[in-house]
């Protein structure tokens, strides 16, 4: 698999040529995801997996509250260097996340709940 970044509902132009700038050095796809494929799979959106019944309706609902990053492929140390470089430049993106064996079979409103689950819990403890 090609190192991707997938990028949900990234409207500010600002950000965008930040995480575009930050990202260009790691040769990595940037991959925008349209709100019509946000019933399909991760995996399905990275080419990696079919989905099992026939094609899914497109998406008709709303986007999602804030922009998402999910990290597929690319390897830790590079990950690292690559987060780093996203603080440095100020790029806000609260919700991000690694493509990972259990999250494959996620829908991209599936993946930004649990994002959200979890930054809840985080917080709670604070």
């Amino acid at each position: 698999m090609k190192e991707t970044v997938l990028v949900f509902n990234l409207t500010d132009k600002a950000m965008k040529l930040k995480l575009e700038q930050t990202l260009f050095p790691y040769h990595v796809r940037l991959k925008k995801v349209l709100l019509s494929d946000y019933n399909k799979t991760l995996g399905t959106i990275l080419g990696l997996s079919e989905e099992e019944d026939s094609k899914p309706e497109p998406y008709a609902g709303g986007e999602l509250d804030s922009p998402m990053l999910i990290f597929a492929g690319i390897a830790d140390n590079k990950l690292n260097l690559m987060l780093q470089g996203l603080r440095n430049a100020k790029v806000t993106i609260a919700h991000k996340a690694i493509l990972t064996p259990t999250n494959i079979g996620w829908t991209p409103l599936a993946c930004f709940e649990e994002l959200n689950r979890e930054h809840e819990a985080l917080h709670q403890n604070k």
